[in-house]
């Protein structure tokens, strides 16, 4: 594990999760724009914790794959399988011309989701054990 490597994939998750929240507050919201950017913070967020347990993961969007990685880990990753069902549907395909129906109440539900994800207890761990190696 390179705690280097685990504070860039924090800060780049919380980058999207960041810039969500931005979009959101804007007064001409795109719904899917940010939706997707929470799926990517949550993508992340699984992403650093295998690598913190280095495990180097594939290069997939599918975040019901990842948390089921980090499930083999930590059995608390089930908590969070609804979250990433949930967003799953906004990690790839919603980039691209297509219609899809996503409202407001897709984008309260998907900051939620982040927020979970952001801060349940193995990411919060990661986050303090970075901490307390860069002081």
């Amino acid at each position: 594990m390179n705690n280097e490597e685990v504070q860039e994939w924090l800060e780049v998750a919380d980058r999207d999760f960041d810039s969500a929240l931005i979009l959101n507050e804007a007064a001409r919201k795109h719904f899917e724009v940010i939706c997707y950017l929470c799926a990517q913070a949550v993508e992340k967020y699984l992403k650093v914790f295998l690598v913190f347990n280095d495990i180097v993961p594939k290069k997939t969007h599918d975040l019901n794959f990842l948390n089921d990685l980090c499930i083999e880990i930590n059995l608390d990753f089930n908590n969070i399988a609804t979250e990433c069902g949930f967003l799953i549907r906004f990690a790839t395909d919603i980039r691209y011309p297509k219609k899809y129906d996503v409202t407001d109440g897709d984008v309260v539900r998907a900051i939620a989701a982040v927020e979970k994800v952001r801060n349940f207890k193995p990411i919060l761990d990661l986050r303090a054990i970075v901490a307390d190696i860069r002081e």
